[in-house]
């Protein structure tokens, strides 16, 4: 079998197991229902991955790829300040988490396990096909290209003046990428009708990147506590 019909191939059981994990989700799907859906033998699939970890490992790096599109896409834009090509990033990562939610959900199940791998003591714990599966190994080398880009641009944003100079890129970024995940994660309470905090989808995503802004420009003061005179008695 050539290069280009063994690409096919890995293709095609990918977009199957993909629609099968959004509509079913991981454990419900079953490898015999991702070879019916792709149209090939059980054992052809095998072929191509080891079992349903790997394969979902291989969904997970390509949710990362797509994320590192978003990423790249963002840096390459001409003529941009860092805090503008920054608020760009902020809402296509809300776009991308919105409209591949699978993607978004198989990103933050790898970032779990990283933290698990991170401890060696639990570590011990995790599912040894996950640890055994190629495109876990894979990820593992991967995982960090989008943050790198981000970093990127907060450095930009640093030099370019958009933002404060004091700045620490690594930890600005990864505090900016917290509160983007935090975001997506808040979506659902967000939008329930009968909460008890009212806020519109529209004043939430505008207060959000505005508030961020004000972070990296440094338009946040504290206001010092204004002091009272008085008695205890």
């Amino acid at each position: 079998m050539g290069v280009y019909e063994r690409q096919k191939k890995e293709k095609e059981i990918l977009e199957a197991a993909i629609q099968l994990f959004a509509s079913k989700g991981y454990h419900s799907t079953k490898m015999d229902e991702v070879a019916k859906q792709a149209k090939m033998s059980k054992g052809l699939i095998y072929f191509y991955y080891k079992n349903k970890e790997d394969l979902y490992m291989a969904v997970t790096k390509k949710a990362y790829e797509q994320l590192k599109d978003i990423f790249r896409d963002t840096q390459k834009t001409k003529g941009k300040s860092g805090i503008d090509l920054i608020t760009m990033l902020i809402e296509q990562f809300i776009t991308f988490s919105s409209e591949n939610k699978m993607y978004h959900e198989a990103i933050l199940n790898f970032m779990g396990l990283m933290a698990q791998f991170n401890d060696p003591e639990k570590r011990k714990l995790m599912d040894p096909l996950i640890l055994d599966s190629p495109n876990f190994n894979e990820l593992l080398e991967i995982h960090h290209d989008p943050a790198k880009i981000g970093i990127q641009l907060i450095s930009h944003g640093v030099r370019d003046g958009s933002m404060r100079p004091d700045l620490q890129p690594e930890i600005t970024f990864y505090t900016i990428w917290t509160m983007m995940i935090g975001y997506e994660r808040l979506m659902g309470p967000i939008e329930y009708e009968k909460k008890e905090v009212k806020i519109s989808q529209e004043n939430w995503k505008n207060g959000f990147i505005k508030l961020i802004h004000e972070m990296l420009k440094g338009t946040i003061q504290a206001q010092r506590p204004k002091a009272v005179q008085g008695s205890l008695f």
